[in-house]
């Protein structure tokens, strides 16, 4: 039934669905990040940035925005994109969505390209309040946007993944909560990793949001505790794993036509 040519209106038709979902809970998704990022700079910056002046010759406050944008990205990203095929599940109608003249490649872009453009959204509020906060420079502002549209594509994928694999609104919230949660705070959000002993120090490189993280963090401030390139090369790796599991997803139909 899917047709050769790209179907846009079809992909512009979901597309414009699930933003329209985001646009009617509008206040609440830019009230809150603004809200949990204040207090972020409220206790982080204040409480242990009075301690702690600087890292790696940078102001605390400063350094920890990175940290704050990447762990919203990442938690929005999956909630969205998880949500988003998970609700047509729930009720019944993907099986009208997977009988239309639009292929998976197509269904993935829409919901995808919905999910990453709210979260991207969100993390240019954030870093519009967090320069409320601290003086705040970007030395590599397309490598900022670069890391910010790859990292928000690649958990909106993620996202879908977990979606699709979840049977119950409780196991929508598991991996968010239980996984990338205690991952991003292990992840040198708020720290530099070289301030962890080396034993601790090596068992957190095995932590693949540290590349995340660190990539974004460079793209700030010029330096890193882990170097761009490997940053680059984790974070691409992440989303060729998560487009090969939602190809093959579609391929034999895991939890789509069952």
């Amino acid at each position: 039934m899917n047709g050769s040519h790209f179907n846009r209106h079809g992909v512009w038709a979901i597309y414009r669905f699930e933003m329209a979902r985001a646009m009617r809970t509008l206040w609440q998704s830019l009230v809150t990040p603004v809200i949990t990022t204040s207090l972020y700079f409220v206790v982080f910056g204040s409480a242990i940035g009075s301690r702690m002046t600087e890292v790696g010759g940078v102001s605390y406050g400063a350094f920890i925005v990175p940290g704050l944008i990447m762990l919203s990205l990442f938690t929005e990203s999956l909630s969205n994109a998880s949500f988003g095929i998970y609700f047509p599940k729930f009720t019944g109608t993907i099986y009208e969505l997977l009988s239309a003249p639009i292929s998976s490649f197509e269904i993935v872009l829409a919901y995808v390209g919905a999910a990453a453009t709210k979260s991207i959204v969100l993390g240019l509020v954030i870093l519009a309040t967090a320069t409320a906060f601290v003086p705040l420079t970007v030395a590599h502002p397309i490598t900022m946007v670069g890391f910010l549209v790859l990292t928000a594509t690649t958990f909106s994928l993620f996202g879908f993944i977990i979606g699709i694999w979840a049977n119950s609104f409780e196991q929508l919230q598991f991996i968010p909560m239980l996984v990338i949660t205690p991952l991003t705070f292990l992840g040198g959000a708020f720290y530099s990793i070289e301030m962890l002993p080396p034993v601790w120090r090596t068992v957190t490189l095995f932590n693949p949001l540290v590349y995340l993280i660190n990539g974004f963090r460079w793209s700030f401030f010029g330096n890193s505790d882990v170097s761009v390139e490997v940053s680059l090369m984790v974070t691409l790796g992440f989303l060729g794993a998560c487009l090969v599991a939602v190809w093959w997803t579609f391929k034999t139909g895991y939890r789509l036509k069952t």
